[in-house]
Formats: C-alpha cells, structure tokens, sequence
C-alpha cells in the first residue's frame, strides 16, 4: 500500500474518532449510517484506484459492444467501405455527447489504423468542433495525420426529423459497413438503427436515455445499455484511476447488494417471529 492510500486512510479514520467522541458540532447527529456510507464508499474507490495506479492488473469484465468495435472498422476495411459515426442530437452539455466523442477517438483511431473512411454528421456546431480535434488527435496519434480532413466530421442541421432524413440519405447512398450510435437519442434512434439494418451494416449503439434501449436492443447487433455506455472511456483508454475507479464502485455495488439481502432477511426473520430484532426500526432510528 502506497503513501497516498495511508494517506488517505488515516484521514478517514480521524474523521471517523472525531465523529465518534462528537468533538464540537462538526457532525450531524442522527445520520450515522449514511456517514459510515460515504467513508467505505470513499476508501473503497481510493484502495482500487490505487492499486491500479501501482500497476497491478483490475479485472473488468468484457463489453462485447465495446469489443467489436474493431472487429466492425475492420469489416468495413475488408469490404471496401465507410464507417458512419452519429454522435447523437444534442450539445455538449449532454454528458451522453461527450461519452459518444470518446468512443468516436477511439474508432478515428481505428480507421486511421486500417485506413478506412470515416463519416460524422452532426446535429449540433459545438459538437462539430469538438469531433473534428477528437479525430484529428486520434489521426495524429495513429501517425496518419495525412488521412484526416475537416469535412469527414460535417454538420446537417439542428432539427431533429431533418438530421435523420439526413443521415438516412448517407446510408442509403453510401451503405457504409458499420454504423455506430453513440450518443443521446430521441424519436430518431428507432429510424436511423432499421435504415442501418435494411442495408446490412453491423451496427453497435449507445446511450444512456431508457427510453430509446429497446429500439437500439432490437435493430442493432450490439447494444451498451447505461452504464455500459458510460464506462466506455475507461475500458477504451486503460487509465489506471480510471479503471480503479469502476472497480471500486463495482465492490460497492457489491456491498451494497449483500446489504440489501441481509436487511431484507432480518426482517422476514423477525416478521416470521424467528428472531426478536427489528432491522427496519433500528435502520430508521438512525
């Protein structure tokens, strides 16, 4: 265990003493277990980032949508095909938009890599700026800077049916092999993913909003559903705070769950007369 999580450590725990000898009013009283919450929360996530910080190999397991993201640019490679990006409807303050642009560096990178043509339509101008640096970064890192042009990345419009009509029109002019959705969708996703699939593309999708899932699940061969979606830049970039980090919340979601089975045990026990312990009051009394 490194310095930083002594550190770190030692902190929670003269936090946790001062909370427990009540030193002056610096704690809300009545609120122990979401306190006792926040610190294992917080020492978990910091013990797995830095132990990934130090090298050792955190395990994560395989996104299949994410794996077959080079194995679709190279499809359209072999074919002699594009490879059409949508970056979804809305602006960058959408954190769905920015999530779709890290997952378009990484395909730029690939079709820089397997020298295949790349095409963006953007719904938004912001959002055009921001995919032409991403794919141009992506290009100069692959050492292909001499196949990236401004106009692979392009803006249509800000309406949403006419940017579908849009986009539409591309597939079925160019029937590019792959078509990636990544990004926030609306009305339009269900109509981009069947035109996708009437011209044979394989086709990988992602979002966060629920609503738009099913339609994405059903015309598409490969789907991030939510947080598949959002740990999509830790998987792709290998960052170790980054991977540490999803590890981290990974065992807390863990806790939490054996929680959750343990609480709802006790108390059938005590409903069923088993025991004499209600859990239900002594969580709430808190």
């Amino acid at each position: 265990m490194n310095k930083n999580a002594l550190i770190m450590i030692g902190i929670g725990l003269v936090v946790i003493i001062l909370y427990l000898l009540g030193v002056g009013s610096l704690f809300r009283e009545g609120n122990e277990p979401m306190f006792v919450a926040v610190i294992v929360v917080s020492l978990t996530i910091l013990y797995y980032t830095n132990r990934a910080k130090r090298g050792e190999e955190i395990y994560l397991r395989p996104i299949a949508g994410l794996v077959a993201l080079e194995e679709a640019v190279g499809r359209a490679t072999e074919m002699g095909k594009s490879v059409l990006f949508v970056p979804g409807i809305q602006d960058m303050d959408q954190v769905e938009t920015v999530c779709g642009l890290v997952i378009l560096g990484y395909v730029a990178s690939m079709t820089a890599k397997y020298e295949a043509g790349l095409n963006v339509p953007v719904a938004r101008s912001i959002v055009m700026e921001a995919a032409r640096e991403t794919c141009k970064e992506s290009y100069l890192k692959a050492g292909r800077p001499d196949q990236y042009y401004d106009d692979m990345v392009h803006y249509l419009t800000d309406d949403q049916f006419a940017y579908a009509a849009g986009v539409n029109g591309i597939m079925i002019r160019e029937k590019p092999a792959a078509c990636f959705y990544q990004g926030k969708f609306y009305a339009e996703s269900l109509i981009l993913a069947e035109t996708g699939n009437s011209i044979g593309a394989i086709q990988i999708a992602g979002t966060g909003s629920p609503a738009q899932i099913p339609f994405f699940v059903t015309a598409c061969d490969y789907t991030l559903i939510g947080e598949e979606f959002f740990t999509a830049s830790a998987y792709l970039s290998k960052k170790p705070e980054l991977l540490g980090s999803i590890k981290g919340q990974d065992i807390v979601k863990l806790i939490g769950m054996v929680l959750m089975i343990l609480v709802f045990a006790l108390n059938g026990f005590n409903q069923a007369g088993w025991i004499d312990f209600d859990i239900t009051e002594f969580i709430t009394s808190r």
